[in-house]
């Protein structure tokens, strides 16, 4: 599985999937799930929830894990991606879940974790009741498919009929939820009379996740120096002359907490840092680029076992001079690293092109190391036509302090030593995901 293209991928790529009336699934990038699951199930389910991936990508993920036959894999996986369709049907808008559980019944597509998902996402659902009052068709349609036709009518009469837990009922339904006393109204439900359509009724229908996977913190409207982050905007007032002491101590506080949910990384980076004057900055942005790369310099120093830092021009405190990021790769990749970063505005202004051609001629060297450079910007908008230095390397930009849940594990994806890493922090965003769904099932019993 190429995890660099593969997040990539999911981060990007936004084009829901569709079913057209009589059609087959519109699924353009099946292929491409479809090889990464095969390749490595587990780590590729964790993907769906990194930071950053779009809710169609993630919708994706959850088709492929449910529509895919687990023989072979072993228990553990097993749990993980049961786990993950349940925090996946809480953490998509509901009509995308929809959307995947009749695309399962174009494909075809029935396993017993297939039943399980698509009968607690009907019956368990915390906005089940409004669900089935505005989208009964279709969530009649999954529940029939979950169960067969023939068995999921046979149930619903034997429930109308007083059945509360037959044998016939607990080893064809009941066993597979978790709070089988919502299947004794909503079954019904599922098969009362539909209204006349309504389109203010059909308005009304759930279209928020129950669940949140994203931390959507308040940006601000107008951006300067210190609103950027906390590490940043302490890093800013001691740059301005504040009082040391008690920055330190804040800034003690700030990266412990913006560190505490990440793995150790068990390898090696080396990190080019661009402390040239275009980097300091002026007006209201001086210092603005220098401390959110200073706070991802100190943030890597205390999630990687070695961090090689090489500064280009001055250094942090001291930002001077022009720019030569192509001697500060050489520099980097000298120590022996897994991967390689260069954090920098952009600006090449010593041997203009350099950094292009000495990663051109990096893998004719027999130089596997991957090189990636990391933008520092001003505001996520900023325009970067010619601050692209070397345009075939990786580039990613980052702004604020929150955009490190994005690019670390995008770093630490495009190396071996980097593997572990990702599995551990996805596997640790899961177990809070799990823990909050659990809650919020146990809220709607």
């Amino acid at each position: 599985m190429d995890t660099p293209t593969l997040l990539t991928h999911l981060e990007t790529h936004a084009v829901p999937l569709t079913l057209p009336r009589g059609g087959t699934l519109r699924w353009d990038d099946a292929d491409l799930h479809k090889a990464a699951y095969t390749a490595d199930p587990e780590g590729y389910a964790l993907l769906g929830l990194a930071p950053g991936v779009r809710p169609w990508q993630r919708a994706r993920v959850l088709l492929q894990v449910l529509a895919a036959s687990q023989a072979g894999l072993d228990d553990a996986t097993r749990t993980t991606l049961a786990r993950l369709a349940r925090v996946l049907t809480l953490a998509l808008p509901p009509a995308h879940v929809i959307t995947v559980l009749l695309g399962l019944r174009r494909l075809r597509a029935n396993h017993k974790h297939t039943t399980r998902a698509a009968l607690r996402f009907v019956l368990e659902h915390p906005d089940a009741d409004a669900l089935i009052a505005e989208r009964r068709p279709a969530l009649r349609d999954c529940f029939e498919h979950a169960l067969g036709k023939a068995t999921a009518r046979g149930c619903a009469r034997r429930i109308a009929d007083g059945d509360t837990g037959s044998d016939y009922l607990q080893r064809r339904l009941l066993r597979f939820l978790t709070a089988p006393h919502h299947a004794l109204r909503r079954v019904p439900a599922l098969y009362a009379a539909d209204p006349q359509a309504n389109p203010q009724q059909q308005a009304a229908a759930p279209r928020e996740p129950v669940l949140a996977v994203e931390r959507t913190p308040p940006h601000p409207g107008t951006v300067t120096a210190t609103n950027r982050g906390d590490i940043a905007a302490t890093l800013v007032h001691l740059y301005r002359g504040g009082p040391a002491e008690e920055l330190y101590v804040a800034l003690d506080r700030y990266l412990a907490d913006a560190v505490a949910g990440y793995p150790r990384f068990p390898g090696a980076v080396g990190l080019v840092l661009d402390a040239s004057a275009s980097m300091r900055g002026y007006g209201e942005r001086q210092w603005a680029l220098m401390s959110q790369a200073a706070a991802l310099r100190m943030v890597l120093s205390r999630v990687c076992d070695r961090l090689e830092v090489v500064e280009v021009g001055g250094d942090e405190r001291v930002p001077r001079g022009a720019t030569d990021l192509a001697t500060g790769v050489l520099d980097a990749l000298a120590v022996g690293p897994d991967l390689v970063a260069v954090v920098s505005d952009g600006y090449e202004n010593v041997f203009p092109g350099d950094l292009a051609r000495v990663a051109a001629t990096l893998p004719h060297a027999g130089v596997t190391t991957p090189v990636l450079f990391c933008h520092a910007m001003f505001t996520r908008t900023d325009d970067l036509t010619l601050r692209r230095p070397a345009p075939a390397l990786p580039q990613r930009g980052f702004w604020h302090q929150d955009d490190f849940d994005e690019l670390l594990p995008w770093m630490f994806g495009h190396c071996t030593a980097g593997e572990p890493w990702l599995r551990a922090a996805l596997h640790a965003r899961l177990d809070a995901l799990d823990r909050q769904a659990a809650q919020i099932g146990g809220i709607a019993a």
